[in-house]
C-alpha cells in the first residue's frame, strides 16, 4: 500500500465522492445493464454511469478513475466495450487501519 498515493487519489473531492457512492453501488447507481449476469465482478459500476452521476466530462472522470485505481484504491474489469471500476477493499481497510494507528 503506497500510503501517499492514496492520499493524493483523496485530494479530490469528487475521487472522494466516487470512492463513497461504489460503498453502495446499488444505491448511487442504475442497474449495469451490459455487465454480464454470469460477471464475477459484484459492485462494478461503468464509466459512463460514474461520469453521468458527477456532469464531469467523461475523459476527467477516466483519469480520476486511473488514479484511484493506481493508488489500489479501485479495481477495474472490462467486459466488451465497457469499463467497470469497484471499491478494492483490502487497501480501504489497510489504509484506515493505518490512520487509526500511525496517524
Amino acid at each position: 500500500m503506497e500510503t501517499m498515493m492514496i492520499f493524493k487519489a483523496l485530494s479530490n473531492d469528487t475521487r472522494v465522492k466516487i470512492l463513497e457512492w461504489l460503498k453502495n453501488p446499488d444505491e448511487n447507481f442504475g442497474p449495469q445493464l451490459y455487465l454480464p449476469t454470469d460477471a464475477d465482478f459484484k459492485g462494478g459500476i461503468c464509466v459512463g454511469s460514474i461520469q453521468e452521476k458527477t456532469g464531469l466530462a467523461q475523459s476527467v472522470i477516466s483519469s480520476y478513475l486511473m488514479v484511484m485505481k493506481k493508488a489500489e484504491l479501485l479495481e477495474s474489469r472490462r467486459f466488451g466495450q465497457w469499463t467497470y471500476y469497484r471499491r478494492k477493499e483490502e487497501t480501504i481497510r489497510k489504509f484506515a487501519d493505518y490512520i487509526k494507528n500511525e496517524m
